[in-house]
């Protein structure tokens, strides 16, 4: 008869040999998952580097990646004080934009009146071009963070109202009616019943708010800064050098993009139920 210590150090060998053999497969589902965009992205890249080096386009309209990189690279504190500013506005835009607009969803779920009161303003001034009225932020607040943060918000804060007022309309009634008949109060069921349901809407639109966020930083920089990519592009723009142009729209977009990555990776920890997340974990099981 086997010890239990025994048994023990056998159940750890075999758990040992059963995580090797699933590493090399959590590789292969990665890239089995992931091939498309980086082909895709090798592609654009290759592409852009042909049309440049057999000089399809000028290098005044679009430069090289060679031309670009090292415009990254010796302007980078340079770039990197800029990235800083715009950063700094986007992320507390984006969040006051998450606080408030999910305040004035739960506002509109529980009061029918309120609703029908403020969504006709909020579709309104939705609509309103923000780089038609970012001047008059401008004017109000002057050239500091303020009227660049209070951009973001506009943009990032429709997408934020629209899918929290969505996902907490997805309870079905039976539930909220068995929540109430067990003793629960409206605050106790809005934390346990109502909010991890619409976590799943919520969470698709904080991913377009934070990229919008990141716009809204940037146009705000248009109209009226002296700091922050916006003004990096401005400067870049007024002097044709297309090489820190483009560096610098890079640079924006991967903000969005790491931005977008971090909701994406909240998502499998808030709502590993959901299943969209399940589907995930069963395929990769599967490989």
């Amino acid at each position: 008869m086997s010890s239990p210590q025994n048994a023990t150090m056998t159940l750890a060998v075999a758990q040992g040999k059963d995580r090797d053999r699933r590493e090399p497969n959590a590789i292969v589902g990665w890239w089995s998952r992931n091939w498309h965009p980086v082909v895709f992205v090798v592609a654009v890249l290759a592409l852009w580097w042909v049309a440049t080096a057999l000089k399809w386009v000028q290098p005044f309209i679009i430069p090289s990646p060679a031309d670009t990189w090292s415009a990254f690279a010796d302007n980078f504190a340079y770039l990197m004080q800029h990235t800083w500013v715009t950063t700094y506005e986007t992320v507390i835009g984006f969040v006051i934009a998450v606080v408030v607009g999910l305040f004035v969803a739960v506002v509109m779920v529980y009061s029918k009146g309120l609703e029908q009161t403020l969504y006709p303003v909020i579709l309104f001034a939705q609509v309103i071009p923000k780089i038609a009225i970012a001047p008059l932020f401008v004017v109000w607040l002057g050239f500091g963070a303020e009227p660049k943060i209070l951009v973001a918000v506009l943009m990032a804060f429709f997408p934020v109202v629209i899918s929290g007022l969505a996902g907490l309309r997805t309870v079905d009634p039976e539930i909220l009616q068995l929540a109430s008949t067990m003793g629960a109060g409206k605050f106790k069921t809005f934390l346990k019943v109502r909010l991890p349901a619409s976590l799943p809407e919520l969470l698709s639109g904080l991913k377009v708010a934070a990229t919008l966020a990141v716009t809204g930083a940037v146009v705000g920089e248009f109209v009226g800064a002296n700091e922050g990519l916006g003004y990096v592009i401005l400067q870049a723009n007024g002097n044709l050098d297309t090489a820190m142009l483009f560096a610098a729209l890079i640079i924006m977009s991967l903000m969005g993009v790491i931005l977008f990555g971090i909701i994406q990776i909240a998502e499998k920890f808030l709502i590993p139920w959901h299943a969209s997340k399940r589907d995930v974990a069963s395929a990769t099981v599967r490989l």
